[in-house]
């Protein structure tokens, strides 16, 4: 079974619990690209499947019209 939600269960969110879950995406996604630079990450094909559930999570929020606000970098 894989660790990210399909299609169907992101589908099934709330809004607010969808917006949340794509921010944790997109910040899962950064640190395996963090790791995999510093030579840190093993399972390089995990990097591929985060970089899709990115995609599916934001493909999924557009549908709904969902707003995506980015988090503030410090």
């Amino acid at each position: 079974m894989s660790k990210f939600a399909s299609a169907q269960d992101l589908r099934d969110m709330e809004p607010d619990e969808l917006a949340a879950h794509a921010l944790t995406a997109r910040r899962q996604l950064f640190d395996l690209r963090f790791r995999g630079a510093t030579g840190e990450l093993e399972d390089t094909a995990s990097l591929n499947a985060a970089r899709r559930h990115v995609a599916r999570t934001i493909t999924v929020c557009r549908e709904r019209g969902i707003s995506i606000v980015k988090e503030k970098t410090a």
